[in-house]
């Protein structure tokens, strides 16, 4: 009979059934037989124990909305409560997933499922972070088995591991740590005080102890840079800044660190700077060097570079005169700043040439001879003297006399005493062509200067000022359209020192001439 009705479950279909006969038999046997009565009143009790028995599965079939909507509030209750899975089906994955059973494509239930995962997620970080590694696994595998994303899970798992394999004690860690600080260890091997805390923070990440006592120690540590900052030790202030950001590049006092060391490596460029103008070459290419040391910076690259041009022109200067030993140093310093350079080079070309001259002049006369010239020369330079001739005119001048004679003769003391009569004619000279802007005629007295006293301190002073006059008169000329004069000027200037601070600007103001 129940094929009558088959859209009904059988036993829906059976009571169905039932009643229609008892209706057909009412209706032969009559409105009022007291049977019927009976028998109406069995079926409609019948009919009521059955729809009391069976009326969770009439309305999940009737209703089904109805059903996974309790379902998904029932779920939404248990996740709020924390009870994320249970055996007796009470908990949310097991809610969620009863709804998704009645209705696998509904985006509500398959948003639920996924708000448990995350919420496990959560609670295996709380729980790792509480010290219960139990419980924080359970969580995290039920995590994983509702399709967390893959990165997340791994980054808990990872930190779980690391905690399950911690052979020491989070408390007993925290004590070494804080005993390490309170010693003044802070960063100088695995027992000192930061590598103690980060063994928490990386089991622990949010630990407060851990945190605060990691950020006291990275205070200290910011205080020495400070302080070797302020005493000009930029290596060590960037080792130390190196190491603080290694454990938190975010620290607070960072910056305040950073910008005591930068205002630290100024003040080592200046320097170096101020010691290139002065001729204290070795100074200035310590001191740019340790600005390199600490990172690339193109200024103290750039200074290095006329470090070396610096060294390569006391070179040639010091081979031109016969001074071999200190124009062989020379070099070998220019050569270890800049070895490629064309100027180094062209130095060493100078140094073989000037060796190569003097040897030809020793070998080519008898010691007698050599004697007798010398001897010629030095009475050429009395003479030379006594008009007032120290420098000019150019090959008749004591200063030439007393070359040819130190070509001849470079060691020979009598040489020597007279370039000691020359040098502070050198110097006068030098001042009374600056005056009168006799800027050729003052470098020749410059050069023989430079010549008869190579280690002179007041030489860097000379070639500044001789070098800022040749800007001066270039500039003057440049307003006038002489672009050629200006142009020889800025080559002359560069020459005797290229640290001048009018420089750059005289340099871009002829590039805009030219263009």
């Amino acid at each position: 009979m129940h094929h009558e009705y088959p859209h009904l479950p059988r036993w829906l279909a059976l009571v169905v059934g039932r009643l229609r006969l008892y209706g057909r038999w009412w209706v032969a046997r009559g409105w009022d037989s007291p049977r019927a009565w009976r028998s109406i009143a069995v079926g409609v009790a019948a009919l009521a124990l059955l729809l009391t028995l069976f009326r969770q599965p009439l309305g999940n079939l009737l209703w089904p909305e109805t059903r996974i909507q309790q379902l998904l509030d029932d779920g939404q209750d248990a996740l709020r409560q924390g009870r994320l899975t249970a055996a007796d089906g009470s908990g949310a994955r097991e809610l969620f997933e009863a709804a998704a059973a009645l209705d696998p494509d509904r985006g509500d239930v398959r948003d639920a499922l996924a708000a448990t995962g995350r919420e496990a997620l959560e609670q295996a970080q709380r729980q790792l972070a509480a010290g219960d590694v139990p419980a924080a696994r359970a969580a995290l595998d039920l995590a994983r088995q509702l399709q967390v994303p893959r990165a997340q899970l791994d980054a808990i798992a990872a930190r779980l591991h690391r905690q399950a394999q911690e052979p020491d004690g989070i408390d007993d860690l925290l004590r070494r740590a804080e005993a390490a600080q309170a010693q003044g260890r802070l960063d100088d091997g695995a027992d000192s005080a930061l590598p103690l805390y980060q063994r928490v923070l990386a089991v622990r990440p949010d630990h407060l102890r851990a945190l605060q006592g990691r950020d006291d120690a990275l205070s200290d540590l910011l205080a020495e840079a400070g302080a070797a900052a302020r005493r000009n030790d930029t290596q060590a202030a960037a080792g130390l800044l190196h190491r603080v950001e290694g454990y938190d590049a975010g620290h607070a006092e960072l910056p305040d660190a950073r910008a005591a060391l930068n205002t630290a490596l100024d003040r080592r460029r200046g320097q170096a700077a101020r010691d290139l103008a002065r001729g204290r070459l070795r100074q200035a290419a310590d001191g740019y060097a340790q600005v390199l040391a600490v990172g690339e910076d193109p200024a103290a690259r750039q200074g290095l570079q006329r470090v070396a041009l610096a060294w390569a022109g006391e070179a040639a200067r010091l081979a031109g005169d016969f001074h071999f030993e200190q124009a062989r140093q020379a070099l070998d310093q220019a050569r270890a700043l800049a070895p490629d350079s064309p100027e180094v080079a062209a130095a060493a070309q100078a140094l073989q040439r000037a060796q190569g001259a003097h040897r030809a002049l020793e070998t080519r006369l008898p010691a007698a001879e050599r004697e007798r010239k010398v001897r010629a020369l030095l009475a050429q330079v009395e003479s030379a003297a006594a008009q007032g001739q120290w420098l000019l005119p150019p090959g008749a001048s004591a200063y030439d006399r007393f070359k040819a004679a130190q070509a001849l003769a470079p060691r020979d003391a009598r040489v020597k005493q007279a370039g000691a009569r020359i040098l502070p004619a050198a110097r006068h000279c030098l001042d009374d062509n600056l005056q009168g802007n006799r800027l050729q005629a003052a470098r020749t007295c410059l050069d023989a200067w430079q010549a008869l006293a190579p280690g002179d301190p007041l030489l860097p002073a000379a070639r500044r000022r001789l070098a800022q006059r040749w800007l001066a008169v270039g500039s003057e000329r440049l307003g006038a359209g002489d672009v050629a004069f200006a142009s020889r000027a800025l080559e002359q200037a560069r020459e005797l020192d290229a640290a001048t601070p009018e420089l750059p600007a005289f340099a871009e103001r002829l590039g805009n001439a030219r263009r």
